[in-house]
């Protein structure tokens, strides 16, 4: 693998120290190497020198909800695969096994900069199945994982209501939604409960093996959270109220109205992935969308990262959400971070991606000027410390 040398660069770090300066990058055996201010060492040894002639560098862009790979481009049935609406409760299910990495969307989240992804399955079904945290660029997926399992996707609201509304089948309503879920978390801290008593005493027996129930020991054991796709203020609540009865730890989805309550979100610490802002209101509890809610909920306190929700809004236009969130009334500073550490600190992978550290996954994307410039481009991505796109000069 080639040491990469970045010079001449603008630099935003992402990191807690969130620093900016004139300087350099190394990528260096697949991770940032070093970085610095000023001139590069005459020692660098690099096999490659990039010039960046007063661009500025950023660590990989994230969005830790998409269904990119899900919903396949260009195609009607035969590649929607995000939604198995034939039994509401699916935990076992697990977006890996339905993602496409041919998909030509992962070619243009890569040219817009975008590294990471994770991968819901859709909000058909209150428990809608296995999210998966992966890189943008490979052609097989075993060997673009970050994270498998990155969480467990559960959905409230309208969609599980008029999906089976439509069959005529349990829930059509909010109550038997979060009665579904409520039931097969009881169920599966039951049988949680049993495997651990059968550990400890050999004279006990595990209980029948139960997949969708095994699906779930990782949440109730703490090891990943919940990613609840809510968006009317009163479902998320109920999300939250859930998750405070089984002790699992919350992520909230899209929470459209979450800026209406951003004070209550803030008093009970839970983040929020808030979008897609850059669409219609085509549907009643949509009707308090607004542009401004990254803003309002960051103001409030309330850790916020940025989705389009691909393919809802394409995944190449994730930094025009940061820049719409930013012309609403969120700082430039802030809305950078919400499409980068703010993400991979949601999803528990800020040791990896989301910021440019020593150490850290060589994921960086280079713009030929400020980001939220209109006229910059996407000059170079780095994912992994290999340059997977250089723009046609």
């Amino acid at each position: 693998m080639e040491n990469i040398l970045v010079k001449n660069v603008t630099v935003l770090t992402m990191d807690k120290a969130n620093r900016r300066f004139e300087g350099w990058c190394i990528l260096r055996g697949g991770r940032i190497g070093a970085l610095g201010e000023g001139q590069p060492p005459e020692d660098a040894d690099c096999d490659q020198i990039i010039d960046g002639a007063g661009g500025w560098l950023l660590p990989g862009l994230i969005d830790v909800h998409s269904h990119i790979g899900l919903y396949e481009d260009s195609l009607g049935f035969e590649g929607a695969d995000g939604n198995e609406d034939t039994d509401p409760i699916t935990p076992h299910l697990r977006a890996l096994d339905g993602v496409n990495p041919m998909d030509r969307a992962f070619r243009e989240a890569v040219e817009a900069g975008v590294t990471t992804v994770a991968v819901s399955p859709g909000s058909a079904n209150p428990i809608g199945g296995q999210i998966v945290a992966m890189k943008t660029c490979g052609r097989r997926i075993d060997d673009m994982i970050l994270k498998e399992p990155l969480a467990i996707k559960f959905a409230f609201g309208e969609n599980p209501k008029s999906v089976y509304h439509d069959k005529d089948e349990t829930p059509v309503t909010r109550m038997a939604t979060a009665a579904l879920i409520r039931e097969h978390l009881f169920k599966a801290h039951e049988y949680m409960a049993r495997k651990d008593i059968a550990h400890d005493d050999p004279d006990e027996d595990d209980p029948d093996f139960d997949l969708k129930l095994e699906s779930l020991l990782p949440l109730m054991r703490g090891e990943i959270a919940a990613h609840f796709h809510a968006h009317r203020a009163d479902d998320i609540f109920t999300a939250l109220r859930i998750a405070k009865e089984f002790q699992i730890k919350p992520v909230i989805v899209h929470g459209t109205e979450g800026h209406l309550v951003a004070d209550l979100l803030a008093g009970e610490e839970v983040p929020v992935i808030s979008g897609p802002s850059m669409t219609d209101r085509s549907k009643p509890e949509l009707s308090n969308l607004t542009d401004r809610a990254p803003a309002l909920l960051r103001a409030a306190g309330v850790e916020t990262a940025i989705t389009v929700d691909h393919p809802e809004i394409p995944i190449r236009l994730l930094m025009h959400a940061a820049m719409l969130a930013a012309k609403s009334g969120m700082s430039e500073n802030d809305a950078l971070r919400a499409i980068t550490i703010v993400p991979a600190e949601i999803a528990g992978l800020n040791k990896r991606v989301g910021s440019l550290e020593v150490g850290k996954d060589a994921d960086c994307v280079l713009f030929d000027g400020h980001p939220f410039d209109y006229k910059s481009n996407v000059q170079a991505v780095f994912i992994n410390g290999r340059q997977e796109y250089r723009r046609a000069l």
